[in-house]
């Protein structure tokens, strides 16, 4: 069993509406932590120019690795985002939106990656699904 903590719950009115403050599991609750996904193309290897893109790309990617591992974009907890650049923030946001109407909690650190061409790089704590 999850529960999800409202803004309210932390003495919030309302907080930022992309994202929950947090998740509690129960002790009978399974835990997937999935590694960074970036966003390549997982057919070519190629990491596209295109910011939207390479979101959309690393978004798809974590998606497959959470239906491996028995769970889904609805069963994501936490999310750990990694950008190049802070003004990528609307762009990103936009398509996270798509994602996760449920809004998990996340965390967006801007950093300087090994490969100037990644853009962003992401990362998740998901319940595995219990049907």
């Amino acid at each position: 069993m999850v529960r999800r903590v409202e803004w309210k719950e932390v003495g919030v009115e309302s907080g930022p509406t992309f994202l929950a403050p947090a998740y509690v599991t129960s002790k009978d609750t399974e835990l997937v932590y999935t590694s960074g996904c970036v966003g390549s193309d997982l057919l070519t290897g190629e990491i596209p120019e295109d910011l939207e893109k390479q979101v959309r790309n690393a978004l798809d990617n974590l998606g497959r690795v959470l239906k491996a591992s028995n769970s889904s974009f609805d069963d994501v907890l936490k999310i750990l985002l990694f950008v190049a650049d802070g003004s990528y923030a609307s762009t990103v946001n936009a398509v996270y939106k798509e994602y996760f109407p449920e809004r998990p909690a996340r965390s967006c650190i801007v950093v300087s990656f090994p490969d100037p061409t990644l853009k962003v790089e992401l990362e998740c704590v998901a319940a595995v699904s219990s049907t």
